[in-house]
């Protein structure tokens, strides 16, 4: 199948070994109740396989209702994807799997979601800077109006976290916010760290504006997530979002997100990107 044939949100690619793995949320329902996470196989970017079910979420008690935004990252030799679900106290929270394979299966291995109880989160994404991870993650706007993008350490063997989380900024932050939204929510998604070849820090991550989805950089003038940052232009407008950067077999860098932003419709798009130094720009 073509990408134009896949209906997945969060859309995530490992390139791992010459060969593709993209990972998204079951599109169907808006991603609640959908029993799991696949994972489609591709050579070449243009044909994929058919979806494989790497994680059966109804198995591991996590299909009360949100299954979201799973990622996948090789670290110590395994394969560890982290997702949001809902937890036993109704609230949304990013949890971390774990297999020997990025074919899976994955297998719970945080105690639990490795964010506060008491926080809505969701969409979770692996950082390691200096030997040291972390998750970069949303505070969600459902539970805190604005939004924000959070970060924390994590224990090294990444079965939960350490310390308190840290907030770098709320969606209504940067001078083009869309704050005039009629439930005055402003919304924070799908966090993504990228380091350029000229060695800047950046985080690409996603909210509305114009009322369309939307991709957003910031980009960290220190080099480091605990330093200083600044909210560059939009990269995106037209209602395409949550999207990451991987490296292509070619060695060219791409994008991925999914488009549009509308239930039943969104389709994965990759795009080239430019790594201009200090910042990028999707073609």
């Amino acid at each position: 199948m073509l990408c134009g044939e896949i209906n997945i949100r969060d859309p995530f690619i490992l390139n791992e070994n010459g060969r593709y793995y993209l990972y998204g949320t079951r599109a169907a329902s808006f991603g609640r109740k959908t029993g799991g996470i696949d994972v489609y196989i591709s050579d070449d970017l243009v044909e994929w396989s058919e979806p494989a079910e790497v994680f059966n979420s109804s198995a591991c008690g996590l299909n009360t209702d949100v299954n979201w935004a799973p990622e996948v990252h090789k670290y110590n030799g395994a394969y560890y994807m982290f997702a949001s679900f809902t937890k036993e106290n109704g609230l949304r929270g990013t949890y971390i799997l774990k297999s020997d394979s990025p074919m899976g299966p994955f297998a719970p291995h945080s105690k639990g979601a490795a964010v506060p109880e008491e926080w809505e989160v969701i969409d979770g994404t692996f950082y390691v800077e200096d030997g040291t991870p972390y998750m970069v993650f949303c505070h969600e706007h459902t539970q805190i109006i604005d939004g924000t993008v959070c970060y924390v350490r994590l224990k090294d063997n990444l079965t939960g976290f350490i310390g308190e989380p840290v907030t770098l900024f709320s969606a209504s932050s940067p001078s083009w916010a869309d704050v005039n939204t009629p439930d005055k929510h402003c919304v924070t998604d799908g966090p993504f760290m990228f380091r350029t070849s000229g060695g800047t820090l950046l985080m690409i991550w996603s909210t509305f504006i114009g009322g369309n989805y939307a991709e957003c950089a910031v980009r960290f003038i220190e080099g480091k997530i605990s330093g200083k940052f600044e909210h560059l232009d939009p990269l995106l407008t037209d209602d395409g979002g949550h999207g990451m950067i991987f490296r292509a077999n070619d060695g060219s860098l791409k994008f991925t997100c999914h488009s549009p932003n509308q239930s039943g419709f969104e389709r994965v798009k990759i795009m080239d990107v430019a790594d201009n130094g200090d910042s990028i720009s999707i073609k």
